[in-house]
């Protein structure tokens, strides 16, 4: 399994497409936050990085796809997942493996914004920032790109077109980030309903670690999500290349 982690993750730093990608999310999310008006943090007037937490999901939504997209897709389109087959690996290992490779990829890309709170809590003039609000939040952004993987990854597994792999992940990251929240919002569900819906959606669970306090009801529920996609993943490559 390890080595297809190390394998994953090399190649996707294999050529600039890994790093661009990278570049382009850390670059969108400093734009927004310290320079573009309506959500620029200095206009907030106090150290928040509320809009930081609020934007990066959206942002992740591309970003996960794209680096994704080519997990499984080109194993299919060059015929490699046959070499790879040929390996004392069982679908189990090889989904972990590539799972475990783009979530390491996606962890390098988050890494970085962490000096966002070093950088807010010194321009603080009084109070400093929530330490235990953002450590939350940062908490529940990488559960919430976790999942993002998952899809991605499961999305991947479908097809051997890389821009139909990224399409199809980036839709199926929303729907299950912002559907349920739609849904729930719906007047038939305003009777009590609206709540247990909303409780299925990603959003919901990612909100309530931003708070600050973790629960394990929120983390059962991200890794839950996160198992029924790599089973739905290995289920499909073993009915794909049953041996």
């Amino acid at each position: 399994m390890w080595s297809v982690c190390k394998k994953e993750f090399r190649q996707f730093f294999s050529s600039l497409t890994g790093y661009i990608a990278i570049i382009a999310f850390l670059l969108v999310n400093g734009l927004l936050l310290f320079v573009f008006p309506g959500s620029n943090i200095f206009d907030y007037g106090y150290a928040t990085l509320e809009p930081f937490f609020q934007l990066a999901p959206w942002v992740l939504l591309l970003l996960v796809p794209a680096i994704t997209m080519r997990s499984l897709s080109d194993e299919f389109r060059g015929g490699t997942f046959e070499i790879l087959q040929t390996r004392p690996l069982s679908y189990w290992q090889l989904v972990g493996g590539k799972y475990l490779g783009a979530l390491l990829v996606v962890a390098i890309a988050l890494m970085p914004t962490v000096t966002y709170a070093f950088t807010i809590h010194d321009l603080s003039v009084a109070g400093g920032i929530d330490k235990g609000g953002t450590a939350g939040a940062f908490t529940g952004l990488f559960f919430l790109a976790a999942v993002f993987v998952a899809v991605g990854l499961c999305c991947s597994s479908f097809t051997a077109n890389a821009v139909v792999a990224f399409i199809l992940s980036a839709f199926m990251c929303f729907l299950i980030y912002q559907g349920f929240t739609a849904i729930s919002q719906l007047p038939v569900f305003e009777s009590g309903a609206d709540y247990y819906i909303e409780l299925l959606g990603v959003d919901f669970h990612y909100k309530s670690i931003s708070r600050g306090v973790i629960e394990s009801r929120d983390i059962i529920y991200f890794l839950a999500v996160i198992l029924f996609f790599l089973l739905f993943t290995r289920n499909n490559l073993a009915q794909k290349y049953s041996r």
